[in-house]
Order: C-alpha cells, then structure tokens, then sequence
C-alpha cells in the first residue's frame, strides 16, 4: 500500500473509532460493517481467529495488508496479528473444509475453502487437521509456531476471494473509502 493510503486509512480508523466513542453516538454509525460480512461478502458472519476479539482491532495488527501493485511483485498478501504466545491456538473464522495442511518452503501452512471464492490461509501454524477436514466457525485448526515475527508472538492469516488477495480486516470493519457529503442548511 502506497505510504500516503496508509496515513489516511489509518487517519479514518481513527476518527472513526473517536466517532464511535462520542456521547449519543453509536460503533454502528462508525462501522456499519462491523461484525458483518458486508464489505467482504462473505456468507456468514466471520470470527477473530486468534483468541478473544480485541477491542482495538489495529493493536492486534504487527504487519498490515500490503497487495503489490501487480500480482508478481512483493508485497505483503494478508496480516500479521499478535498472539498470546507462540503455541497459541488459531481457529478458523467461518465453517468450511481444509483444502491443504502441508509445508509451503519452510512454514506449516492450513488453507480452508469457505466456499464463494473465499479461502483463509494461516501460518506458521500447525495442527492435526487433513484436507478434506470439515471445520466449523471458531473450531481449532492448529497452534502457531514460533519465529515469523521474529521474537514476538503472531500468526499470518491471508484471505483470498476468486484467487484475489483481500484484507482480512474486511470482515471486521468497513474499509471502504469514505465519503464526504455537503452539509445541507436548512432556513
């Protein structure tokens, strides 16, 4: 993402969750996707795959989506979130079936198809679970491994929609550009 998107995504962020703190006003009025799958279009609502939902979801955010410009170039296709702790259990954050649990380079990786285009993929975790595995939403899928983030705790999770990379954020907040309307004065 360019450095100027991530000023102001980042500069939205927070004057929405300052809006959602207002007297009289509501986190729906902030985020009107949140807790949905609206902006993402998934077809349930999806679940925070690493412990508890945290309150500031940006906290739990060590490396945020980073898609190239073009499909070969480098970039960072997903999030890295912050764990417990190495070892920590991951759950999958909507039913579906595991389409691959293997080593991808060096890493353990799992990859559920939830059907509709969309796939999550976690690493490093690893875990029990076989392709073909049937999950349900907030399941356990595996535990992470130590050493992607380097010393601290955290788990990659990707989420693909038709072979597409998207911001797994998505399904938890409207990510969507903001748009601003005149104020209308009335006599």
């Amino acid at each position: 993402m360019k450095p100027i998107l991530k000023i102001l995504r980042s500069a939205l962020f927070t004057m929405a969750l300052t809006a959602s703190t207002m007297p009289g006003q509501s986190a729906a009025l902030a985020f009107p996707a949140l807790g949905s799958s609206a902006n993402a279009t998934a077809a349930q609502p999806w679940e925070w795959p690493v412990g508890p939902q945290p309150a500031d979801l940006r906290g739990a955010v060590l490396r945020d989506f980073d898609p190239p410009d073009k499909p070969w170039l480098s970039g960072h296709r997903g999030v890295d979130l912050r764990t417990a702790s190495d070892g920590a259990v991951v759950t999958s954050p909507a039913s579906g079936i595991v389409s691959f649990a293997g080593v991808v380079v060096d890493r353990p990786v799992i990859t559920i198809d939830h059907g509709g285009g969309l796939k999550s993929s976690f690493e490093p975790v690893s875990g029990f679970l076989v392709a073909g595995a049937s999950v349900g939403t907030g399941d356990a899928i595996g535990s992470v491994n130590a050493g992607h983030c380097a010393a601290i705790p955290c788990v990659h999770w990707g989420v693909r929609k038709n072979g597409e990379y998207i911001d797994p954020l998505s399904f938890f907040l409207d990510l969507r550009p903001s748009v601003l309307l005149p104020v209308v004065r009335r006599g």
